[in-house]
């Protein structure tokens, strides 16, 4: 029996502690496409989507080869934007 299993990651840019947080540069790639990469690495998953209301880190992560699943913009939390995200999802 085959399982799907996914892993999503909340992503957005409005922080009011470090606004643009997901792009900032580590060692010359986004943050974002790093967590991705390592949240992906040992792990049997099926899928890794980044779960975002920014067009901004879609449209960086769909450049690195990752996937997204676009979210209103009024989460109060990364839980809440999962919980709509895992929504669209099919496993």
């Amino acid at each position: 029996m085959s399982v799907e299993v996914a892993a999503l990651i909340p992503a957005r840019y409005g922080s009011t502690r470090f606004p643009g947080k997901p792009l900032a540069l580590l060692r010359g790639r986004p943050m974002i496409q790093t967590r991705l990469r390592t949240d992906a690495l040992g792990a049997r998953l099926s899928y890794v989507l980044v779960a975002t209301d920014d067009e901004r880190i879609a449209e960086a992560v769909r450049a690195f080869g990752g996937d997204v699943v676009m979210t209103r913009a009024d989460h109060p939390t990364g839980t809440d934007r999962l919980a709509e995200a895992v929504q669209q999802l099919s496993c």
